[in-house]
């Protein structure tokens, strides 16, 4: 009979109830994780600096040492019928 009493003062007052159990699974479960898991980043240079780096490298090649140029087919080109190929 005492039921329906308990049952209205958990459902009026649930926030109330749910707020600390939720914070103690959420401090068990940061600390588990904090045992478990490794948090080691590997360090990175900023993609800045590599960015850096590439482009002084591109300018410091050799400028005399330049590819043949080809002449280079187009799109248009690529898919042509057999009777307008120029084999």
């Amino acid at each position: 009979m005492m039921w329906p009493l308990v049952l209205r003062f958990l459902r009026s007052n649930a926030p109330y109830i749910t707020l600390p159990f939720a914070a103690v699974v959420g401090i068990i479960g940061y600390n588990l994780e904090s045992l478990l898991s490794d948090r080691y980043t590997p360090y990175n240079k900023a993609v800045q600096d590599q960015r850096f780096e590439r482009q002084e490298d591109e300018i410091l090649k050799d400028p005399t040492n330049v590819q043949k140029l080809k002449y280079q087919e187009n799109v248009l080109g690529k898919n042509v019928s057999p009777s307008l190929s120029k084999d």
